[in-house]
């Protein structure tokens, strides 16, 4: 990697000379931080590392080089959802995709190669050329998980989550308020939208509801 790393550097040096747009070696400085890393980095997460270099560059400089870095085709910008935009190496020839965590933002790179076959298949069988792909799996990692009670309130569940209600909280006017709603213990339900404000958006059969979030806090959910 540390040869690789050298050969970029080196290429991308007589790219940017070429193009005749000054501040080359800070330009390399740049690159050199960048190709010290194999995170996936934010802009600010960058300059945190340039800083700790002793490099004090302006942000917009440091978003030039690295978007000229994406322009030549050794980096890519990733904009993963409820993230901000992210650069990562763009090694050629080798393809990844990524598990993103919606709690706590880690990604995770992975690489199937009867995946890649299969979605190959998948093109070909409609006769379609294709040119390249990406497949971003969202979901809650290892770490958060374990974290997790396994029976919470549902204006606490994440969008695309599907629960099922094991108890319901409060006398028997709210139960009996909530099940004329149609909510019962042992009731699937389908987390369609929660941003953590506002209604919740769930699927209840073949329905779509919308549940204030006072509610959705006394349904007590486990994942299915």
């Amino acid at each position: 990697m540390i040869n690789d790393n050298y050969l970029e550097k080196e290429n991308f040096k007589t790219l940017i000379e070429s193009d005749d747009i000054g501040r080359v070696e800070d330009r390399l400085n740049v690159i050199d931080t960048f190709l010290s890393t194999e995170e996936h980095v934010t802009l600010e997460e960058f300059m945190g590392l340039l800083k700790d270099r002793g490099f004090d560059y302006e942000p917009d400089f440091v978003r030039l080089c690295l978007n000229r870095w994406v322009a030549h085709g050794f980096a890519q910008k990733k904009q993963f959802e409820g993230q901000p935009p992210r650069y990562e190496h763009h090694h050629l020839g080798k393809h990844h995709d990524h598990l993103i965590c919606t709690k706590c933002g880690k990604i995770v790179e992975f690489r199937n190669d009867e995946l890649e076959r299969l979605q190959m298949r998948i093109a070909a069988e409609r006769n379609f050329h294709m040119l390249q792909h990406k497949m971003e799996i969202y979901g809650l990692c290892s770490e958060c998980m374990a974290k997790r009670s396994p029976l919470i309130p549902l204006d606490t569940a994440r969008t695309g989550e599907r629960v099922i209600i094991k108890e319901i909280i409060g006398g028997r006017g709210m139960k009996g308020r909530l099940a004329s709603m149609g909510y019962r213990i042992g009731d699937v339900l389908e987390v369609i939208s929660n941003d953590g404000q506002g209604r919740l958006i769930v699927g209840h059969g073949n329905i779509r509801l919308a549940i204030g979030r006072g509610v959705a806090a006394k349904l007590i959910v486990a994942l299915v």
